[in-house]
């Protein structure tokens, strides 16, 4: 069982930036493939960005393409969402979550093992 904690959300001004980590206490993610989604009342679930096991490649949607940028934080094991110039439509509950494997660039949920309880990022206008 890997627990996974996804601390740091806040509210933050459009045009700003917030870095949001994703650690599991006691075990490193470096072999696990990460994933963030999102999260905003009355929507769907949908996928952020998601980096690979092995060679850290990063995927990412539409909606945060250049703006996002997925990494990991090797000294910490962990792994973490660098957010910037952030709007509105970026507000919701942000999620991260691992599996175990060799794969690349999963987007459904249903990939996904393990899951963080979320924070909330609110971005004001």
């Amino acid at each position: 069982q890997v627990q996974l904690v996804e601390p740091g959300g806040r509210l933050v001004q459009a045009g700003g930036s917030l870095r949001l980590p994703c650690a599991a206490p006691g075990r490193t993610l470096s072999s696990y493939v990460i994933g963030w989604f999102r999260q905003a009342p009355g929507k769907d679930r949908e996928f952020v960005a998601t980096i690979t096991w092995g060679d850290d490649n990063g995927y990412y949607a539409d909606s945060v393409k250049g703006r996002f940028t997925i990494g990991r934080d090797n000294a910490k094991g962990t792994v973490y969402l660098q957010m910037n110039v952030l709007k509105p439509e970026d507000t919701a509950n942000y999620y991260c979550a691992a599996v175990s494997g060799d794969y690349t660039d999963l987007r459904t949920p249903s990939q996904y093992t393990y899951w963080g309880q979320g924070t909330q990022v609110t971005v004001s206008s």
